[in-house]
């Protein structure tokens, strides 16, 4: 190991780090454990415009209350150099490990720093937090979650006075204050038991929540349907925050036969039932999806641990039942808002729609039918509130945002995703349908009949380690240098570096400027409507791949388009996975 690893490896060793910290790092040098130590210490958790999320566990790579700390007092600094002292910081986590001493250090750091912190004293959902900052008048909000990830996880998100996630150009800021902290002796903290006696520390009292629910059940577009509408809903929090507030939202709508996964229905950061506790996963809704058929249920949702995604499982009017996906999630709220906003006058004045590049092309389609304007942005929801925040001044109104990876939100009161006002919203659908006798599954296909079937997936590769980093940059220089020039029998039409801000046309060889944030994606778009993009993952040591094909006929029935749009979409993914050597699963 060299000499930086080393000289970190010593410093983790003794005080000011505790008996379990250096405990961890001791049995790691005497089991001779050199890969994981260098892991552990080769770089520090980068603090990105996401904030920071990693493996729980002690160096200065891994999430752990020290790295809480020195982000914490980094962030701080920001603040008081905004003035932002008065104004506070509100508090918040989910049921993960340690989250709750993550969200005291935090709590911790700001009081010493003479912050105002608005605390939660209960586990609450990411929206909540994003909700409160803008009706308590914060400058900023911290959530302690990892969101989907697996229980070795834990992570801290960063957000700014309009409860989206920051955004430029404070997150480079942020990112600068972040860096000058580079050891506990630049920190400025106190006991969390220490703070609760601080003037400027206070529990978020009971009032909060209650407005926020009430502003959730204004979303709703026929609550005059859901008292006669005879619909089951089976609903799962997958151990996490949901818990409390779904129940109550849904309740709140109207429904009285809802239906508690009663195994995932009680917090536990270690997801017994739900090891990748992730609403994308079929094993996370496996046992969720047998409690919708056991008890016959209408519709099952399930939400992420931070309760700020969704996933959701229909039945058909034949009994069985289908799983969506993220995409078509999204593409039936889509359908469901833009249709009766317009069918019972209650569209607002220039509607606008926000997703980002990796979702379905199907719900812009859908949204400009019905008078909706549409931006894509990069993935992430904090580049759909940086948009969202624009509308302030130019007099747009957002109806909703959306990106394929189950993440929703109707509210303009949240600029975060939000799993509860998404999961009272198909809830809600599901009863108006129903009423009208059609399955969702039935809207779902006259879609696809109007507008064209859309099959899309994502493969996620897992390459772990420094070694795994090394790899997933060669893939993306690769593409970026030496893109195919077709993909089995489909021509590359455009190469899209985001990166480099750039739209090349491979027939002309014309070069245009793309009107995006920077980041390390990159797509090609192909012939026949297809498509593939390329990004590592943020949050993950992941590179994701996004396959898209379109299929269409008038002659043929739907379920023809969907098994040819299908057979191609596979002959896709292995395509091109071949071409860069990697196959799925």
């Amino acid at each position: 190991m060299d000499a930086i690893i080393n000289a970190r490896i010593k410093e983790w060793s003794s005080a000011p780090y505790d008996k379990e910290t250096i405990d961890e790092i001791k049995a790691l040098i005497d089991a001779g454990n050199e890969k994981e130590l260098a892991d552990r210490f080769y770089r520090d958790l980068e603090f990105g415009t996401g904030g920071l999320r990693g493996i729980l566990g002690a160096g200065t790579n891994r999430m752990n209350i020290y790295n809480i700390k020195k982000v914490t007092q980094g962030l701080a600094n920001f603040i008081l150099s905004h003035n932002g002292a008065e104004q506070g910081v509100v508090i918040g986590r989910d049921s993960r490990i340690q989250s709750d001493r993550f969200a005291e250090a935090a709590a911790g750091v700001m009081i010493a720093n003479g912050i105002r912190v608005h605390y939660y004293d209960d586990i609450h959902p990411t929206p909540t937090v994003s909700f409160a900052i803008r009706h308590l008048k914060a400058i900023c909000g911290i959530m302690i979650t990892a969101s989907h990830n697996p229980k070795e996880y834990n992570g801290y998100k960063v957000f700014w006075d309009d409860g989206a996630q920051v955004t430029p150009p404070y997150d480079d800021e942020i990112i600068a204050e972040v860096g000058k902290i580079t050891s506990l002796s630049q920190v400025k903290s106190m006991e969390f038991c220490m703070a609760l006696s601080s003037p400027v520390f206070r529990i978020i009292d009971q009032t909060v929540d209650p407005i926020y629910l009430s502003k959730v059940k204004e979303l709703s577009i026929h609550p005059e349907i859901i008292p006669d509408a005879p619909v089951k809903i089976c609903y799962s929090p997958l151990h996490g925050t949901g818990y409390k507030m779904v129940p109550l939202a849904l309740t709140a709508y109207g429904f009285r036969d809802i239906v508690m996964v009663k195994e995932q229905s009680i917090p536990d950061g270690t997801f017994p039932t739900a090891p990748r506790p992730n609403p994308e996963e079929l094993g996370a809704m496996q046992l969720g999806m047998e409690y919708a058929k056991k008890t016959n249920a209408d519709v099952f949702i399930a939400t992420d641990p931070d309760a700020d995604r969704i996933g959701a499982l229909i039945r058909k009017k034949n009994g069985e039942y289908l799983l969506l996906n993220g995409n078509q999630i999204a593409t039936l709220l889509v359908y469901y808002i833009a249709s009766e906003l317009k069918n019972t006058g209650k569209m607002p004045k220039n509607p606008r729609m926000v997703s980002t590049i990796v979702t379905t092309d199907l719900i812009f389609a859908i949204a400009e039918s019905f008078g909706v304007k549409t931006y894509s942005t990069l993935t992430g929801f904090k580049w759909i509130g940086l948009i969202t925040r624009g509308f302030e001044k130019t007099g747009e109104t957002f109806v909703f945002g959306c990106e394929e990876s189950h993440g929703y939100n109707a509210a303009e009161f949240v600029r975060d995703k939000d799993a509860v006002n998404a999961a009272c919203l198909f809830a809600e659908m599901t009863a108006f349908y129903s009423s009208k006798g059609l399955s969702v599954a039935d809207v779902l296909d006259d879609i696809y009949k109007e507008f064209g079937y859309y099959r899309e997936s994502q493969v996620s590769i897992t390459m772990k380690g420094m070694d795994g980093a090394e790899k997933i940059n060669a893939l993306m220089d690769s593409l970026r240098s030496d893109a195919p020039k077709k993909v089995g029998q489909l021509d590359t039409l455009k190469v899209t570096d985001v990166q480099e801000s750039t739209v090349k046309d491979l027939a002309s060889g014309a070069v245009t400027p793309l009107d995006l944030p920077k980041s390390n994606v990159i797509w090609l778009t192909l012939s026949d409507r297809a498509k593939v993009v390329a990004r590592p993952s943020g949050t993950e040591p992941k590179i994701k791949f996004y396959f898209t094909t379109y299929g269409k006929s008038s002659a043929d029935p739907i379920e023809k388009v969907k098994s040819d749009t299908d057979a191609a979409h596979e002959t896709l993914k292995k395509d091109f996975l071949s071409i860069l050597g990697l196959q799925e699963g």
